[in-house]
């Protein structure tokens, strides 16, 4: 499989969203960048999703998602290190993009709740596995053993509300330290045993509807946003000398009693009315519930619309014990999972069953399927279907059963556990199995069997209906300099010579100048001056790439001559490039041309090893 240089990755994905100015935030989830843009109409998509490592391209939920898969935290990483953007937050002064309501409030639980997904996930997991413990007898619940990892597993669901209140301060821009007050008194042990106790409670004489907020969501988000406007109020009266101290202590003392009051039960009561709405229809027709949501779970995902579901989950498991609507989930994702691991065993392309493996296992016991649905199933689209069969079927046999997780969980194999204590167990099994052997049967003896690979070095689908042959003719590629013929298989970058860029060649040279091999429209030029791509007027889209790893020089000794968008002649000016300073920092200067469209054309001839004039035919491409 290509490696993918992340600082590259991070810097190519900044060039082709219009530059830092114009992403107005940065976040990423398990899978995906999610960036804010000031202006969308900026961002090339076509060039990102050409880039090795970047699976697609989503525009959902107000965000523009560049989905990398599990590595994305090390894209993010580099991201941080060549850019300003904070990552959680978008900096102050700027507008976030505008949008309908659903979409804002899609963004907003999005940035709250993604960086405490994967500790939620965990927490969730190690809940599930003691609770299997102890059914099965394997672990004596009174023991100390299991008492100190109980609370390992209950601290974040018990504390939530404070996890919560530093998300959504950072969201709503509020000191958090007084946002994570606010939400500790709200599970104060003498605030839990004024609710536990069946005495009346008042405030100053105003009765109180007092309720357990342990492992709440709803309360301490709304608590925080309306914080926020108190603080810009307070910020604004209060002198500059009284501001530091006075305006956390009225924040605390206004909050407190105000969502205990009002926020708290309202907001309470507005959730379980929206949950028991929702579930509602697990009760009238549990069988068809669990077959919509087991089936159109991934494509929820798919538009980022999940995280609109999120809340109801956590609030039903906190106030209800168990959440029905992530019992038919197991199915939908291992359903997904199993239709990209009958990819692997059926397709003829080495680059797509390397893609297909890691992208099942990550589906079956992480619960991440991005890989799979992007990089496998729907390029394929017969795997994505039948994938989406298996959810269905699958989710009516779990939620037949009355199926409910206890806990949080991504849904995957390993996450079954959360599914012992409420329920049917025996069926939520059956339905899983029934997912997995639907998705991966049916892929296997009907799914597309595919032998060509795309540019980014995973194999194109076998076209449902035969095409008619496509115009014929030769155009050549001419040197872009001048120098000695090296095969790509032979180049010092597995990227390149591994041909998951397409087929083309190297020329070692010396030469600083370096020309255009075609003719046609500049369609990416990275800014450090080190890669162009042009595509001609035939079709043909040629990449030329000065040197190897010549990124990391962040632009020194090279000077571009072209801009993205130019038209430009063959033989015309790309770059100049001071050779020297490209060997003395300790770099290849190879100069690679490939066809990244090669997969589409009829044949792609390199040149014989030898040397060659700059302008001189370097390959002869059939159309």
């Amino acid at each position: 499989m290509a490696v993918v240089n992340y600082r590259s990755l991070a810097e190519g994905i900044l060039h082709e969203l219009g530059g830092e100015k114009n992403v107005a935030s940065a976040q990423h989830c398990a899978t995906r960048l999610r960036l804010k843009l000031r202006d969308a109409s900026k961002a090339n998509t076509a060039a990102i999703e050409a880039m090795p490592g970047v699976i697609t391209v989503m525009q959902a939920g107000g965000q523009y998602q560049v989905v990398i898969g599990n590595d994305v935290p090390k894209v993010y990483a580099e991201l941080g290190k060549i850019s300003k953007l904070a990552g959680e937050d978008t900096p102050d002064g700027v507008e976030e993009p505008g949008g309908n309501i659903f979409n804002r409030f899609i963004a907003l639980v999005s940035s709250i709740f993604h960086p405490i997904i994967w500790p939620l996930a965990g927490a969730g997991l190690l809940k599930a596995f003691l609770s299997m413990a102890t059914q099965f007898g394997w672990m004596d619940p009174a023991s100390q053993t299991y008492v100190i990892l109980a609370a390992a597993a209950d601290a974040l669901f018990y504390f939530l509300p404070v996890l919560l209140a530093i998300t959504a301060a950072r969201r709503f821009k509020t000191n958090q330290f007084t946002s994570m007050v606010i939400a500790g008194a709200l599970i104060h042990p003498s605030i839990v045993a004024l609710g536990a106790a069946a005495e009346p409670v008042e405030f100053v004489g105003i009765p109180v509807v007092m309720m357990n907020y342990t492992g709440s969501v709803i309360p301490i988000i709304v608590a925080v946003w309306l914080q926020g406007y108190l603080e810009r109020f307070l910020n604004r009266v209060i002198p500059a000398t009284f501001r530091n101290f006075s305006t956390p202590l009225l924040s605390i003392l206004v909050m407190v009693p105000l969502v205990l009051l009002t926020v708290g039960p309202v907001t309470t009561y507005a959730a379980n009315a929206l949950s028991s709405g929702i579930t509602s229809a697990f009760v009238f027709a549990p069988w068809l519930a669990g077959a919509v949501m087991g089936g159109f779970w991934q494509v929820i995902v798919m538009f980022g619309l999940h995280w609109g579901l999120v809340p109801i989950m956590t609030n039903d498991i906190a106030s209800q014990g168990s959440s029905v609507l992530m019992g038919p989930l197991v199915a939908a994702v291992v359903a997904q999972a199993a239709a990209a691991l009958a990819v692997m065993f059926r397709s003829r392309n080495a680059a797509r069953r390397e893609v297909a493996g890691p992208a099942a296992f990550s589906g079956f016991f992480a619960g991440i399927t991005e890989p799979a649905i992007y990089g496998v199933n729907l390029p394929l689209k017969k795997p994505f279907y039948f994938g989406i069969a298996g959810g269905i079927v699958g989710g009516a046999i779990a939620s037949a059963g009355g199926s409910a997780a206890s806990v949080f969980v991504f849904p995957s194999l390993l996450a079954l556990p959360a599914f012992t204590t409420f329920g049917n167990f025996t069926l939520q099994l059956i339905g899983t199995a029934a997912a997995i052997l639907i998705g991966f049967f049916l892929t296997f003896f009907f799914g597309p069997r595919e032998a060509e690979a795309t540019e980014n070095g995973a194999p194109a689908a076998a076209p449902a209906v035969a095409e008619a042959p496509a115009p014929t003719g030769t155009v050549d590629v001419i040197a872009p300099v001048s120098g000695e013929v090296v095969p790509l298989a032979e180049v010092n970058d597995k990227v390149f010579s591994s041909g998951a860029l397409g087929k083309g060649l190297g020329i070692l040279s010396g030469d600083g100048r370096v020309y255009a091999p075609v003719s046609g429209i500049v369609k990416a030029a990275m800014k450090s001056g080190h890669a162009y791509g042009i595509k001609s007027s035939d079709g043909v889209e040629v990449l030329v790439h000065i040197g190897i790893d010549t990124v990391q020089l962040d632009g020194r000794g090279f000077t571009p001559a072209v801009i993205r968008g130019q038209e430009v002649n063959a033989g015309d000016l790309l770059a100049e490039v001071d050779m020297e300073l490209v060997r003395n920092a300790g770099y290849d200067t190879t100069v690679l041309m490939v066809v990244t469209n090669s997969a589409q054309l009829t044949a792609v001839v390199p040149v014989e090893q030898g040397s060659i004039a700059k302008g001189a035919p370097a390959l002869t491409v059939q159309v």
